[in-house]
């Protein structure tokens, strides 16, 4: 039997290595786009950037490693390029591999900017190359603008503030992260930038850029305003990886053509399982609402469960987990449990400091935010896991104010 595991990323790493540690003994083939084997994409925008930081990308696992001591062979520096579910064989590069087990794993890439082609200093952030730029340009007292105020963009205008350097953060929305954390939180969220000095350009839209000799000068906004910058980096959102995948009979979700499974990250294609950014995958503990997360946690447990069930299917079992995040802005560590999908969100500021909200869906709370409280947020999640009912949660969160 072989498993084949396309996207050497955390999710296609975990797949690899649940197999093994679950005593799995035939072929693993790892396909990845990028000519490294897999690393932490996580610290790209945080630890990374700042000035002390190493530089360098580690991988998990060095590619000897992931040979003799994992049993891997590697297939590096290619993308999938079609996959035939009659036949059991993925194609890459002219290469044919055939495969009882497979694990969709290819993640996703990051938008660009219209316009921006061949514009040096115009980044994206979701590669180690892309860090490596977006580092070089912050080490060079770059001016910094960030189109889209989502988590990443925020982490690199803090990264940019940290070294004392101009950060502006431009936004098509009124409010930033509304459709991530609600209003209440994107406000609080908005509060944290303009204490920091970096400045938001709400409710505004890029037209263009300026240039000089090939290198970015400025940022042109719907105001008519030209925001000088030596470093612009967008973080307008990604695109599930699946352009491989046309014709090949695995679901695509309409909306941005991710792999669609159910609850056990099948896609109803014998063999064929996804995990990780690229899934939209049904959650029982949220009346079955189909997610799509592009979070460290989720990949690395879904890429382990997707390698279970494909090698054996008659022991799936459903997946309910609780979404969990965080992010680093200027000194304020965020985090967020669960979904912000909501009939209500209640928002607090206790005490003794920082900020909570939560949210509810029916009778139950389904959602917690927290900014500088990291020792409440796992409670919460236990709460949600346990599925308590909305008075319990608030009165919890009162405890917790006082």
């Amino acid at each position: 039997m072989a498993l084949v595991v396309v996207g050497a990323s955390l999710a296609g790493l975990r797949a690899v290595e649940a197999a093994r540690r679950d005593g799995y003994r035939g072929r693993i083939v790892l396909i990845g786009a990028e000519d490294h084997p897999p690393y932490d994409r996580l610290p790209l925008s945080k630890a990374f950037l700042d000035a002390e930081g190493s530089g360098e990308v580690e991988p998990f696992h060095g590619e000897d490693a992931l040979r003799d001591e994992f049993g891997v062979e590697l297939m590096l520096g290619a993308p999938a390029d079609g996959l035939d579910t009659a036949a059991r064989e993925v194609s890459v590069a002219g290469t044919t591999v055939p495969y009882e087990a497979l694990v969709i794993a290819t993640g996703a890439t990051a938008r660009r900017l219209p316009g921006s082609e061949g514009i040096a200093g115009v980044h994206t952030l979701r590669t180690a190359e892309d860090a490596l730029a977006v580092r070089a340009a912050l080490d060079a007292g770059a001016r910094t603008v960030v189109i889209g105020a989502g988590f990443i963009g925020s982490e690199v205008a803090a990264a940019a503030r940290k070294r004392g350097l101009p950060s502006t953060i431009v936004e098509t929305l009124d409010v930033p992260l509304v459709r991530s954390v609600g209003a209440e939180a994107g406000a609080v969220c908005a509060s944290l930038h303009r204490e920091a000095g970096t400045e938001l350009r709400l409710s505004t839209t890029v037209t263009g850029l300026e240039s000089d000799g090939g290198a970015v000068t400025g940022v042109r906004l719907s105001t008519g305003e030209v925001l000088p910058a030596e470093l612009v980096v967008a973080g307008i959102g990604v695109v599930p990886a699946t352009g491989w995948l046309a014709g090949s009979g695995v679901p695509l979700h309409e909306r941005d053509g991710g792999v669609v499974c159910d609850a056990t990250l099948a896609t109803g294609v014998p063999g064929v399982y996804a995990a990780g950014d690229v899934a939209h995958a049904a959650n029982p503990l949220f009346d079955g609402e189909s997610m799509r997360l592009e979070h460290w946690t989720n990949a690395a447990e879904q890429g382990a469960a997707a390698a279970r069930h494909a090698l054996a299917p008659e022991a799936a079992k459903a997946l309910s987990p609780v979404p969990y995040f965080w992010s680093d802005w200027y000194d304020h560590r965020i985090q967020f449990v669960g979904t912000p999908r909501a009939d209500e969100v209640v928002a607090a500021v206790p005490e003794s400091g920082g900020f909570t909200a939560l949210y509810r869906r029916g009778d139950r709370i389904v959602g917690a935010l927290t900014v500088d409280r990291p020792r409440e947020i796992m409670k919460y999640r236990r709460h949600i896991a346990g599925r308590a009912p909305w008075p319990e949660a608030l009165a919890f969160a009162a405890r917790m104010a006082a």
